[in-house]
């Protein structure tokens, strides 16, 4: 919008206008429990649920760079999801699928994709749809229903983009079919220790990890409601499951799994505590962390690249050429040491990263993480020559032996930088005593 290109935007602006647009059929229904909406590719989205008794105008007019008035809402979402259950609606994900009556199907995907989708029905795989750079043109979920049939999630934003990228890659086969279904399926995120619980009593079959394993998609019965495609994924880290509802079912299941989780302490939550998860296990998003010109070696997905698969894909000589002679630059987890969250500024996105007193980078998202009661940043460094400026190769000694400092408006913070999630200091502040889920449940 040209009106708005030298408009100073705080933090988290949306659009006031244009909105509505497109709605998940549970609208309505979280809208009347306090949620609070952002706009994403013209999709309502929730970004945190405001508690009785909150002023609704105050809260909608704060905008600042400093500490936001949802700080503690948006916490006591967090704490829930790592305590006990959310429900997250998280419809506005692109979906497709892509079947055949042969074998086309997965011999173009596996030409598309960077990992190796010749897996059993039912399991679920992370995988790039890389450009012949290397670069991230989408970043997705893959699904196997069935031997000629695929279900694929992307980001909201990469709808369009990903449709005319298939289209223009896939061959021209009348038995090659791809259909955009984002329409046809409400998606809700159950997050947390309890959505175990919750979905096997509404399933009536056990969801244990022993029966129902990491990264395993199956068509099941939720509520009495028939062909919900159930995900043992949760985008952020946690335990949990993604549940693909047809939207005719979307109110009755939404409806069935909260009276079932409140013995459980369940509650709505939204993406900002979405992002919060994510961003303190190191998880990078396509448009924000992820882009045409960031390849998976650059930043620590080497793992969902299968070089050997035994087919050629788009991109495998690049990534080739990285894994023999190194990355430019290297995805970095930075944690705030001396940054006060109650008085210095955030850091958004975007701030200069410094290590021993050198430019070598920028931040590409950033939140508080409540878990480790710090900021926590990520972004990429590079390693610029001191003299000639050139790039040179980025090392994990590189990373471990320097000092950094993040740049927020002028101020530096101390900060630890890591190429892996801090794992360890979950484990030690995950709580030892029992939950007591009624201090969970809304007044």
């Amino acid at each position: 919008v040209a009106a708005l290109m030298c408009d100073l935007k705080v933090p988290r602006w949306d659009f006031q206008t244009g909105r509505q647009l497109r709605t998940s059929p549970l609208y309505d229904r979280l809208d009347a429990q306090g949620a609070r909406w952002m706009e994403k590719h013209g999709f309502e989205r929730v970004k945190y649920f405001v508690p009785p008794g909150k002023d609704l105008l105050d809260l909608d007019q704060s905008k600042t760079f400093y500490k936001p008035d949802w700080f503690d809402i948006v916490g006591s979402e967090v704490k829930c999801c790592k305590e006990a259950v959310c429900v997250i609606d998280m419809s506005s994900f692109t979906k497709f699928e892509i079947s055949s009556t042969g074998d086309q199907a997965l011999e173009s995907l596996q030409y598309l994709f960077s990992n190796d989708l010749d897996v059993p029905v039912g399991h679920v795989v992370h995988t790039g749809m890389l450009n012949e750079k290397g670069g991230y043109e989408n970043d997705c979920s893959i699904a196997r229903l069935s031997k000629r049939s695929f279900f694929m999630i992307s980001p909201t934003d990469q709808q369009v983009h990903c449709w005319a990228w298939l289209k223009n890659h896939l061959p021209d086969d009348s038995n090659l079919t791809v259909e955009d279904v984002t329409w046809k399926y409400t998606a809700l995120n159950l997050i947390g220790p309890r959505a175990v619980d919750v979905l096997s009593e509404l399933s009536y079959a056990p969801m244990t990890p022993e029966h129902f394993p990491s990264l395993f998609c199956k068509e099941m019965s939720v509520g009495y409601a028939n062909g919900i495609r159930v995900m043992s994924i949760t985008h952020t880290g946690e335990p949990g499951f993604m549940l693909y509802i047809p939207i005719e079912y979307a109110l009755h299941v939404y409806n069935e799994v909260m009276n079932m989780g409140q013995k459980y302490g369940i509650r709505n939550a939204g993406y900002y505590a979405l992002r919060s998860l994510r961003i303190e296990k190191f998880f990078a998003f396509w448009g924000q962390d992820l882009d045409a010109y960031t390849t998976p070696m650059e930043c620590g997905r080497e793992f969902q690249v299968k070089l050997e698969k035994g087919t050629q894909f788009v991109g495998q000589e690049a990534l080739l050429e990285q894994k023999q002679h190194g990355v430019y630059k290297r995805f970095t987890m930075f944690i705030l040491e001396d940054h006060d969250t109650d008085l210095d500024l955030w850091p958004w996105w975007g701030e200069p990263i410094y290590r021993n007193g050198r430019y070598v980078g920028k931040t590409t998202s950033s939140a508080y993480s409540y878990t480790l009661e710090r900021h926590v940043c990520l972004g990429f460094v590079q390693h610029f020559h001191e003299e000639t400026g050139q790039r040179l190769v980025v090392t994990t000694d590189f990373i471990n032996q320097g000092e950094y400092e993040i740049d927020i408006a002028g101020q530096r913070f101390q900060a630890k930088a890591k190429l892996y999630p801090f794992s360890s200091l979950f484990a030690q502040r995950r709580r030892k005593d029992e939950v007591e889920l009624s201090s969970y449940q809304r007044e």
